[in-house]
């Protein structure tokens, strides 16, 4: 039974030790803004951008060359999510080090 309480014990130091409460959480989050960011990009950018273009919806766009079909649409897409949530973090992780900053002074 001791042996029990001794794991138990070592395992919630393990959980305060590394942060893997804030972890998860942080990972839950992360996920909740990717799937905004997609929204966004989605359903507010990508319809901008569907008007230059010949057949309304960007994502659709194929490149043929030679017999290859390189889906440039759905890559552009992906790239634009990526710079969302990028720009997004950098935002937010440059406000949290001023803050920190401040703090400490």
């Amino acid at each position: 039974m001791e042996h029990i309480k001794s794991n138990k014990n070592e395992f919630v130091e393990f959980l305060k030790n590394y942060n893997v409460i804030q972890l998860a959480i942080g990972v839950v989050v992360g996920n909740a803004a990717k799937e905004l960011v997609t929204a966004v990009a989605n359903d507010l950018i990508m319809p901008l951008i569907g008007v230059f273009t010949p057949s309304g919806s960007w994502k659709d766009i194929i490149l043929d060359i030679y017999g290859v079909r390189f889906k440039f649409g759905e890559l552009m897409a992906s790239v634009l999510d990526f710079l969302i949530v990028a720009i997004v973090v950098f935002v937010v992780v440059q406000k949290v080090f001023r803050i920190n900053i401040g703090a400490k002074k």
